[in-house]
């Protein structure tokens, strides 16, 4: 199964694409309230390393995602097929205010939807809020 999230980022495309791909932004913004990223590496190219270490904040858990593109076009798509096998899909639509990010995803199995879903979007909304921060400041 498939779940899609998209949000609203009011921003130009290149300051998203960048803030979206940067290691030293993704640190920033790649997490839930719970948990951060604590290292990033990303090698954007079709075949290309994203690897990121998650740790819950409370500590003593954490584990490490890793992906490898499969489809990049500048400032409009990304696809990676993490570790598992289960692919992503990430649109980059420019719209008059800025950009709507659109995230297609293959659900896990272990996990309900709703809760995969909420994480995700939570994750998405707080990439939105980095970088019009970020761009505002």
């Amino acid at each position: 199964m498939k779940i899609t999230i998209e949000t609203n980022v009011a921003v130009p495309i290149a300051d998203v694409w960048r803030a979206f791909n940067n290691p030293d932004d993704i640190v920033q913004w790649d997490a839930t309230d719970d948990w951060h990223t604590t290292r990033a590496s990303n090698d954007l190219k079709i075949g290309g390393k994203l690897s990121l270490r998650i740790e819950a904040k409370s500590g003593g858990m954490g584990f490490d995602f890793a992906a490898t593109y499969t489809q990049i076009e500048l400032n409009r798509l990304i696809e990676f097929r993490e570790d598992d096998g289960r692919m992503v899909r990430l649109e980059f639509i420019e719209t008059d205010s800025g950009v709507t990010i659109r995230q297609t995803f293959d659900a896990e199995l272990k996990h309900p939807e709703d809760q995969q879903r909420s994480e995700w979007q939570a994750v998405l909304d707080r990439f939105a809020r980095h970088v019009e921060s970020k761009h505002n400041s």
